[in-house]
């Protein structure tokens, strides 16, 4: 992706990023986000990743997840991109990624705010209803 003098690459792996390419400012607005090593733990932990990286700060500015049982289904838990990236289709594009690499599959579920189905509908999702439980005290990856 080409937007003036950003340049973004997206990478489906971890190889050749530590910790503290992450270091930029990542779960804005969480009370208790993770700190990096735990972020770092939970990229390399996850089935599926792709990463946005900015190449001229050498910078991970985006990046979305999922779970999955490797045969039907896959679950989205976060998708991120730090605010000052945002509205440059860095996101769009993280997920239309992740639905490539998860096309095979029966099911992609993924839970979001109200406030956000409008852009998982755009790109695709329908709206369902779904169940959850948030213990926030564990937030930051106890």
């Amino acid at each position: 992706m080409k937007d003036g003098n950003l340049m973004i690459i997206y990478l489906d792996s971890l190889e050749g990023i530590n910790a503290t390419q992450l270091d930029t400012g990542f779960f804005h607005g969480w009370p208790s986000p993770p700190p990096i090593h735990k972020f770092y733990e939970i990229l390399k932990n996850s089935t599926f990743i792709c990463l946005a990286l900015d190449t001229d700060t050498k910078q991970v500015v985006g990046f979305i997840n999922a779970l999955s049982d490797k045969i039907l289904t896959a679950y989205i838990p976060l998708l991120e991109v730090i605010p000052e990236y945002q509205g440059k289709g860095i996101g769009t594009e993280l997920v239309l990624r992740m639905k490539e690499q998860l096309k095979d599959f029966y099911m992609i579920d993924l839970l979001c705010d109200e406030n956000t189905q409008e852009f998982y509908s755009h790109i695709g999702m329908i709206r369902a209803t779904g169940m959850m439980i948030r213990n926030y005290n564990n937030q930051s990856g106890k």
